[in-house]
């Protein structure tokens, strides 16, 4: 199932991007432009994956430097970018906001100008299409995990944004849920950019960014950069791993 007509992706491009909070780098000198249909960023806990996510998401503003989403700035356009830009976080509870799946599912719908009628009409058509339409007045919280996620995708899908972000979304899901999703997301036309600090997430991808200590440390090829990423945290596996983040 097509979940909308084919469309240009706009690029998106980061200059000079940098991420401070209260004094800490998070993120330093990112230049990116993406443009690729399958993109995956890799990188160890705490190398600023999520923040560059949320970066190109809007949910943050750059402490210097850049980033346009097309034309859209994406910190300074959030309505601009719902139709560009879809994420999906790792915990579906940080993104749950009602209490009700049919309410969960409208709400993004009547941002977008669609009224109350218009919105139920289409989440109603995307339930019955996934074959979830008995969902429809089930409270969020009666979900299993792997549900809750399946919400929050199936809420994203239904803006239909050119770009759909996914934070480490397999996490702490069951296999046949993480089957499940993959063929879901391997289906989508849209361009997904996936953060993981497992190199079997970007099996999908064609190139690969590693980001270590909120820096680009390898962009290319996605064989080339896992191969240097695993080699590199065999290494470390191998020694004091932890050492460097000692104060």
């Amino acid at each position: 199932m097509s979940d909308q007509p084919a469309f240009q992706t706009p690029a998106i491009v980061l200059t000079g991007a940098c991420v401070s909070v209260q004094g800490r780098t998070i993120l330093r000198d990112i230049t990116l432009t993406l443009t690729d249909p399958r993109i995956g960023i890799i990188g160890r806990n705490g190398s600023g994956k999520t923040t560059l996510l949320r970066l190109i998401a809007g949910l943050v503003e750059p402490s210097a430097g850049q980033v346009r989403v097309g034309a859209l700035n994406p910190a300074k356009d959030r309505k601009g970018l719902l139709a560009q830009v879809g994420i999906l976080f790792q915990n579906p509870d940080h993104q749950i906001l009602f209490p009700t799946v049919i309410e969960e599912l409208t709400f993004g719908l009547t941002q977008q100008g669609l009224t109350a009628a218009q919105a139920d009409a289409r989440a109603m058509a995307q339930l019955t299409a996934e074959g979830r339409a008995a969902w429809r007045d089930v409270p969020c919280h009666h979900l299993s995990q792997g549900q809750r996620q399946y919400l929050c995708l199936m809420a994203v899908l239904l803006m239909q944004p050119q770009t759909i972000l996914l934070d480490e979304p397999l996490a702490g899901l069951d296999l046949p849920t993480q089957t499940r999703l993959n063929r879901r997301f391997a289906a989508l036309p849209q361009r997904l950019i996936t953060i993981s600090h497992d190199p079997a997430a970007m099996k999908a991808c064609s190139r690969v960014i590693w980001l270590e200590g909120g820096a680009v440390r390898q962009d290319g090829a996605a064989e080339a950069v896992l191969d240097a990423f695993q080699t590199e945290m065999a290494r470390l596996g191998g020694a004091d791993a932890d050492t460097d983040l000692a104060p």
